[in-house]
């Protein structure tokens, strides 16, 4: 079994279910006592979140390729960034290290092609949701990604800011979220991307006219799958 990497912390609160959910994978497929390899190495999301706010992106991907080279020094054999949002330094992050980084959006778009979806909702972070480094991921793989307007975009990521990443859930923000993906399927959104791993804290199918793609249970059940391959 190859040992997985999780550069987590961001939030705290949905790096907990990558470790159940990866390990619960790898008990469904081997069974008994058996548990998964993993070294994470958690962040503190202040910092990251203050790099976010004020455009320091090369400084987030510093402290975020220092841990990845940690993690490979450990023994990880793959790199699992436990975030959407900060896939967007993904590529300075693989630059530092030999080990590969499974990216959450290839992950993501494999399950959606699998389940035959072309046109796609995206809630995210407001810069998961309206910069290029994620959407165009899936663009390139063909599909066609809508997003909340400009009022839904500021609720979305207010809620996973202030709400989320604080392990408050409030059923009023439930609600909001629930008529957000049903605006999204007026407009012919066949499927909703959960693109912060925050959101299934949230919102759950129960709460969507949408079938859910949660990115969480997407990217935790491919890092369960990779660890057990030859």
């Amino acid at each position: 079994m190859k040992t997985i990497g999780l550069i987590g912390g961001m939030s705290w609160e949905s790096t907990i279910p990558y470790y159940r959910i990866i390990n619960e994978k790898i008990k469904e497929s081997l069974g008994g006592l058996h548990s998964a390899r993993i070294i994470l190495y958690s962040v503190e999301f202040a910092e990251i979140e203050a790099c976010q706010a004020n455009g320091e992106w090369d400084r987030s991907a510093e402290i975020l390729g220092d841990a990845a080279v940690k993690l490979e020094s450990a023994g990880a054999d793959f790199i699992v960034i436990c975030t959407n949002t900060m896939h967007k330094v993904a590529p300075q992050i693989q630059a530092r290290i030999s080990v590969p980084i499974v990216h959450i959006a290839d992950a993501t778009a494999d399950r959606l092609e699998a389940a035959g979806i072309r046109k796609v909702a995206l809630l995210g972070t407001r810069y998961t949701m309206t910069q290029d480094f994620y959407r165009s991921r899936l663009i390139d793989r063909g599909f066609e990604v809508l997003i909340p307007d400009a009022a839904g975009v500021e609720t979305v990521n207010s809620v996973i800011y202030k709400e989320l990443c604080l392990g408050i859930i409030k059923e009023e923000s439930r609600v909001r979220f629930s008529q957000i993906i049903t605006g999204l399927k007026e407009q012919g959104a066949e499927a909703v991307i959960l693109g912060c791993t925050e959101i299934g804290l949230l919102v759950q199918q129960e709460n969507s006219v949408l079938p859910v793609f949660d990115t969480t249970e997407i990217h935790a059940v491919r890092a369960a799958e990779l660890a057990l391959q030859d």
